[in-house]
């Protein structure tokens, strides 16, 4: 593929819910180009965009793919995102290596949860953006009602481009808009046809909305629009490409990804109108605490950001890149300024799914990728070592659902976390930690569907079979009353005895352990002070209810004896240890469970289900707050163990509207009921 300028990219997200077509959409974008010959289908596991094993499988995107297609003497990176919800990671890369986005809806759903979720996606990121309406050949298509549905969600800003000439089983071409021209298809092929009279007058009223869109980006065209003057060509197109790049003006074009109808005139239109590179400008990277603006120029230098990370047990690992100023070429030794090493590329390509297309260079604003970066991950920054700067990171959401995971087979134990930790590197989104209590290995995603996937990944991979099952809850124990006791221990044998005698009054304290001593008339010499303490901290590590950790206690040091031949500072850390168990016993122990804080944000109509379904978790309600776009944040506290699967039943009562963050909050006592059962299973399980 040869070396495209900066002004002649277009880096575009294709984005939008699951089953909307995006993946066709670049399928059909290829084949209207020449790239391929033939247009693949997803259902037969045989396009360009999912080659994945697992996406195959599942017939359904789960990483991103880049696309380049040359079309009139520019080059269009379309990168291809997941729809699935789990996925979200891979859309937060996609949008960071974009300049803009394109929202693809299924026209005969309209416009669904994940078409708002693209929306929300694509403010955060503050691109410009436009709308597909793709499957307009499909049964029952309305184009007006899924262009009110668009209005009434996201405003007036939402401006059609193209018309369908029929709909449905009906449709068999398009109107510019702009041009004023018609085009029937069969296939990918198009004849020129005479605007339908019915689109006439709608074509008028547009193209009346679109000068005052025009008119809004320029004083003097402001001028020229109240004089009555009319615009040239060029200002309308101008005016226009201003209003989208200003996020003002949201601009929707029809078609049929399937049978590849109106693709031609959707890539003219990204083309002609959606921002390249240069149009951004400038980036800002850190050196050090300072910041610095570079601009988006091959005669910078060299800076890049690594947003996606593609791990292949033959080929290896693949670290697809974003150039962002100056240029790289093969021969380039890269730094990594995040990690502060140096690295040699294994090759420069291009990818166009998961094939290679060699190029010499790549130059700012354009995406490349390279292999054999041991070091490298997402997120990193790549410079040069005398220019070094370093880029905010992707900033990828936390993961919601966790799993213990564990090998079949106790062989694949060490074999598990290298795994584990390659595929943290694919999917950044995805997180693997030990727990130090529970001694567990968890995992950590955004779903179900995401942990099947690493699931599947680490059996048809890596050859490592493993189970998922829900993570151990880190229970602790204390004390609610106060207990004065004896700890003897008293060894006689042939030589020498070992003689510990302490009397500790243990209470609750609000600080995890203290320990003090009131020890009058050397009862026990100073000198086994410590060893008493040692032997009670050590017995904080398993309690009497049900062998969790102890919290919260205190335990002071008021009498004991000793033997001045058999006394030593074992037999005192023993009756320390004997001490505490009496102690915790007679001091009225309970068991305490990790609380949760929740920041839940919902629609306002899901509201009553949420807060029902809080209160069956044992959880309250701590306060609400209304947000923008008839949202609500509500903050509540609820018990760890009743929150394990909330992730899926969250998405389940909100139609995946719904989300949600969580971090530790306090211990607090469990219930006498829920406390029994816990502490018959601890004790079973022991026996066991």
């Amino acid at each position: 593929m040869k070396t495209y300028q900066t002004e002649q990219i277009r880096n575009i997200a294709l984005i939008g819910h699951g089953g909307c077509g995006k993946t066709t959409l670049s399928e059909a974008a290829l084949f209207a180009t020449g790239a391929i010959t033939r247009q693949g289908r997803v259902d037969d596991g045989n396009t360009v965009s999912d080659f994945d094993k697992e996406e195959i499988a599942r017939k359904v995107s789960i990483g991103t793919a880049v696309i380049p297609i040359e079309h009139g003497n520019i080059k269009i990176n379309l990168v291809d995102t997941p729809g699935y919800f789990d996925f979200v990671g891979e859309v937060y890369g996609a949008l960071r290596a974009s300049e803009s986005a394109l929202i693809v809806i299924d026209a005969s759903a309209g416009v669904e949860v994940g078409t708002e979720k693209s929306w929300k996606y694509v403010d955060e990121y503050k691109l410009p953006r436009a709308i597909f309406i793709n499957k307009m050949d499909k049964e029952n298509v309305e184009f007006n009602k899924v262009l009110d549905e668009l209005k009434d969600q996201f405003g007036d800003k939402i401006v059609p481009f193209t018309l369908p000439i029929g709909e449905g089983v009906e449709f068999k071409g398009v109107a510019d808009v702009l041009e004023e021209v018609a085009y029937e298809y069969k296939g990918k092929n198009s004849t020129k046809v005479d605007v339908p009279a019915e689109l006439q007058g709608e074509i008028e009223t547009i193209k009346e909305v679109l000068v005052e869109k025009v008119a809004e980006t320029d004083e003097e065209l402001m001028e020229k629009y109240f004089e009555g003057e009319e615009f040239t060509k060029e200002e309308i197109r101008k005016g226009i490409k201003e209003s989208i790049k200003n996020r003002d003006l949201v601009p929707v074009l029809v078609g049929s990804a399937e049978n590849t109808m109106a693709i031609d005139i959707l890539l003219s239109f990204i083309k002609d109108y959606m921002p390249s590179p240069l149009d951004v400008g400038t980036v800002v990277g850190y050196k050090g605490e300072e910041a610095v603006e570079r601009k988006i120029d091959k005669n910078e230098p060299f800076s890049a950001l690594v947003f996606k990370t593609i791990v292949d047990p033959f080929v290896g690992k693949l670290s697809l890149f974003k150039v962002l100023t100056g240029k790289l070429t093969k021969d380039q030794e890269i730094y990594n300024s995040s990690k502060d090493e140096s690295e040699r590329l294994g090759g420069l390509f291009v990818l166009r799914g998961k094939n290679q297309l060699e190029v010499p260079e790549i130059v700012a604003g354009d995406i490349g990728a390279t292999s054999k970066l041991q070091e490298v991950q997402t997120g990193d920054t790549l410079s040069t070592k005398a220019d070094r700067i370093v880029y905010e990171r992707i900033n990828y959401p936390k993961p919601t659902l966790y799993k213990a995971i564990e090998p079949k087979s106790k062989d694949d134990e060490e074999k598990i976390s290298s795994a584990l930790h390659r595929l943290t590197d694919e999917d950044p989104s995805f997180v693997v930690e030990r727990n130090a209590e529970t001694k567990q290995l968890l995992v950590g995603g955004q779903g179900n569907m995401q942990l099947t996937v690493i699931i599947d990944k680490l059996k048809n991979q890596f050859g490592v079979d493993v189970t998922l099952t829900q993570p151990k809850v880190a229970y602790r124990e204390t004390i609610k009353g106060t207990a004065s006791v004896q700890g003897k221990h008293k060894k006689q044998t042939g030589g020498a005895g070992q003689y510990g005698d302490v009397h500790i009054r243990f209470e609750p304290s609000d600080q995890d352990f203290e320990f003090a001593e009131e020890v009058f008339g050397g009862a026990v010499p100073k000198n086994f002070f410590p060893a008493v303490e040692k032997g009670l901290r050590e017995s904080l590590e398993h309690g009497v209810l049900a062998g969790y950790p102890v919290v919260n206690i205190k335990a002071t040091l008021f009498d004991g004896s000793y033997h001045p031949v058999d006394s030593n500072e074992m037999a005192f850390k023993i009756a320390a240890s004997l001490a505490f168990k009496k102690g915790m016993e007679e001091a009225n122990p309970v068991l305490l469970e990790p609380i949760m804080r929740l920041e839940i944000i919902v629609p306002e109509e899901y509201m009553g289900d949420v807060m029902g379904d809080m209160n069956k978790r044992r959880g309250r309600i701590l306060g609400m707050e209304p947000l923008e776009a008839g949202n609500q944040l509500v903050i509540a506290e609820a018990p760890q163990a009743e929150l394990f699967e909330y992730a899926i039943d969250l998405r389940s009562m909100t139609q995946a509207r719904g989300s949600f963050t969580m971090e530790f909050l306090r211990y607090e006592e469990v219930p006498a009921n829920i406390a029994e059962r816990i502490i018959e299973e601890s004790r079973e399980k022991a026996k066991a």
